[in-house]
């Protein structure tokens, strides 16, 4: 785990399961730490991300995207989303609740939460979770970090965490180690549309909010926002970053080959972290890995990959072992993107492969079917586009859609 830090996560009673369900990651010392965040574009945004937000306007310059935190607290099992005002005050209350027990002001609280929508924070026993929670059970090893995952999931399967460890240099000109952590909970309500989920990411390097808000956006464009497990964008999708400093190293600034070197560790456990999200989604059998080359520019790139992933129809014969790649030529034809264009594209230049094998050209290539399907029985399905108008190449990561979904979906508030 990152220097400059104490994680942890302690069951508080919010999940009738009585798994655990209330995580803090802390900054040590009494200085609030650099910070940023990006959150969803959901218009029923919950009032944990609102009260994030306006916390990283009071303490930071930029409007709500980076500021200072002292440390941040995720409640799991209920998402208080869609709870009018006084979901607001309960989210409010939780922080001060967390500001006392952290030693800091309200401001410095970064707050997320997640679980079933409508339904308000039991506040009594999140103030009972915090008494138990810190000092008491937050470590500064990385089984604290790994309690922390735990207590952030709601239907995931598995700990989602990942990590990445550079060299950056010291003011005295020796190199040190910078270390980059982060966990994610999330394997359903899963799109791209910032964030898809809820992530916390720590690093000890030293580095200024806007900086951090930069490096940020850059690993999340290439890695959330290219992740979908169901087309649904949750109300309550966060990634937050926040950096202690510890390592003792220089102040990382823009456009440098330290935030370069920093941002390719943070993009490299984003990306780590939204596959794990992928593989691990709500009645998955099958990673869906899309992987385009010769894009006329990155946005055309993105948009084809993301598109073919979220196919209900290219998850569905993934899920059959079907070798059915119209369905993937359908789906890149219809990519759009960000912006609502549609991409350069066409079947005189469209080459497609499944699980390595050539299956269209710019015409139908003849291939052995039956290999295909066999190759599609492993844990993951590469799905390979070169669309032939320039060099721009990108990745996405979705799921098979199951019976087992359905299930699971349909049974999940009951």
């Amino acid at each position: 785990m990152p220097a400059g830090f104490a994680c942890g996560g302690v069951a508080c009673g919010i999940k009738l399961s009585g798994r655990p369900d209330l995580a803090a990651f802390v900054v040590s010392g009494r200085n609030p730490a650099a910070a940023a965040a990006t959150f969803t574009a959901n218009r029923m945004a919950a009032a944990p991300v609102h009260l994030s937000r306006e916390h990283l306007a009071a303490t930071g310059s930029d409007g709500g995207a980076s500021g200072y935190a002292r440390g941040v607290l995720v409640t799991s099992g209920c998402a208080n989303a869609a709870t009018g005002s006084a979901g607001d005050a309960d989210q409010a209350e939780v922080a001060r609740l967390a500001a006392s027990a952290f030693g800091c002001e309200p401001a410095h609280v970064l707050v997320a939460s997640t679980g079933l929508i409508g339904t308000r924070l039991p506040l009594d026993r999140v103030s009972a979770g915090l008494d138990a929670l810190v000092p008491d059970a937050l470590s500064e090893r990385d089984d604290g970090l790994a309690e922390a995952a735990e207590a952030i999931q709601t239907t995931d399967s598995r700990l989602k965490s990942a990590s990445a460890t550079i060299q950056l240099a010291s003011p005295d000109g020796s190199s040190h180690a910078v270390t980059v952590s982060g966990v994610v909970k999330g394997v359903g309500m899963i799109h791209p549309q910032m964030a898809t989920m809820i992530a916390v990411v720590l690093t000890d390097a030293a580095a200024a909010p806007a900086t951090l808000s930069g490096l940020l956006r850059e690993a999340v464009g290439a890695t959330f926002d290219q992740l979908t497990v169901d087309g649904d964008t949750s109300t309550n999708d966060t990634v937050f970053l926040v950096a202690s400093g510890a390592a003792g190293t220089t102040e990382v600034e823009p456009g440098t080959p330290a935030a370069a070197r920093l941002g390719a560790a943070l993009t490299a456990v984003c990306r780590s972290l939204a596959r794990q999200q992928a593989a691990d989604g709500e009645g998955a059998t099958s990673l869906i890995t899309c992987r385009v080359v010769g894009g006329a520019d990155l946005a055309d790139a993105r948009a084809v990959a993301r598109t073919v992933v979220a196919s209900s129809l290219v998850k569905t014969a993934v899920h059959g072992r079907d070798p059915n790649w119209g369905r993937v030529a359908a789906a890149a034809g219809a990519a759009r993107r960000r912006d609502g264009e549609p991409v350069s594209l066409g079947p005189e230049t469209l080459r497609i492969s499944l699980c390595g094998i050539d299956v269209y050209g710019a015409e139908p290539l003849d291939f052995d079917a039956a290999a295909v399907s066999r190759a599609m029985e492993a844990p993951e399905v590469v799905i390979e586009l070169d669309l032939g108008r320039g060099s721009a190449a990108a990745e996405a990561w979705g799921c098979d859609l199951s019976e087992e979904y359905v299930r699971e979906n349909s049974e999940y508030s009951t």
